[in-house]
């Protein structure tokens, strides 16, 4: 995505507050507790309602609304391991 001036944009933030919205809809997480998420917070095993089903629906909502399509050899144990390795993940699959 470039701007008019054809810098890029740094969408650091736009994948930030997406991600937010998408693990608040997929998970139904409370607006407060997405909030409260850091780089560090952990997901997968901290989140009981990210289980391995919920990965399944997360991955789809992410190639959805991120308009990316993610391959099986795409995804490791650390993906979901915190907010910001999940923010990670998106960002190369945008870059």
């Amino acid at each position: 995505m470039r701007a008019q001036n054809s810098q890029p944009v740094d969408r650091t933030l736009d994948v930030d507050s997406l991600m937010r919205a998408l693990l608040r809809d997929v998970l139904s997480l409370p607006q407060t507790q997405v909030d409260s998420f850091d780089a560090d917070t952990p997901l997968f095993g901290a989140l009981p309602e990210l289980d391995s089903m919920a990965v399944a629906g997360l991955l789809t909502e992410i190639e959805d609304r991120f308009d990316i399509l993610i391959e099986d050899d795409d995804i490791d144990g650390d993906t979901f391991e915190t907010f910001g390795s999940l923010v990670a993940f998106a960002q190369a699959k945008l870059a």
